[in-house]
């Protein structure tokens, strides 16, 4: 139990590890991975059943719990919407959060043929139907988070960011999103969202 408490301790740094593409935008107050992980899982949880019929909603949900957990020792290592922005190369983080993921759930019985790592490595795969669902959660519960940075004023627009120069308010994380959705779901509240998001825009505007 000794490895199990350790290992346990180590995840809990998702509770106080902060989403970096939040605090790159100076947004107040940006929530936590953990914070994230839990709005991934509660949309798995919420529209597997409107999902392709493949998806297995309780596998879905699991695999929310752990896609981002290797995060707790490697830090958030955010997806950027240009190339030039990307401070680590994709190749590059799949190994770093490779590496992590199996020595944060050895001590659970979960080497490299355990039941937790083939979830990790299902998602990072993208070819089921189900790590393709929770893949669009993930970045659905992103939008949805920037919907409500933008209903709360939790930034200040006009503050000079050199960290997303090439866009305005928060329209890079829904480019980041768009062209990576891959279910009819996704893209259906991807655009209901970005709606929404277009609309406090406008007000914002109008003030």
């Amino acid at each position: 139990m000794a490895d199990d408490i350790s290992a346990l301790l180590e995840a809990l740094e998702l509770k106080d590890e902060l989403r970096t593409g939040w605090v790159l935008r100076e947004i107040d107050t940006p929530e936590s991975v953990a914070a994230h992980t839990w709005g991934v899982a509660t949309l798995c949880l919420l529209y597997a059943d409107r999902a392709d019929d493949a998806v297995e909603r309780d596998r879905a949900v699991a695999m929310a719990l752990v896609h981002d957990l290797a995060e707790a020792r490697t830090g958030d290592i955010p997806t950027r919407a240009d190339d030039e922005h990307q401070r680590v190369a994709a190749e590059e983080k799949a190994v770093r959060e490779r590496a992590a993921i199996g020595d944060l759930l050895e001590p659970f019985g979960a080497d490299n043929d355990g039941e937790f790592r083939s979830l990790w490595e299902e998602y990072e795969g993208r070819k089921t139907p189900t790590a393709q669902f929770v893949k669009d959660m993930d970045l659905i519960d992103n939008c949805l988070q920037a919907l409500k940075y933008e209903h709360e004023n939790r930034y200040d627009e006009t503050d000079e960011n050199d960290a997303f120069s090439q866009y305005e308010n928060l329209d890079e994380f829904f480019a980041t999103a768009a062209p990576r959705l891959h279910t009819e779901i996704g893209e259906t509240l991807f655009a209901e969202i970005k709606t929404r998001y277009e609309r406090e825009i406008g007000r914002k505007c109008q003030l």
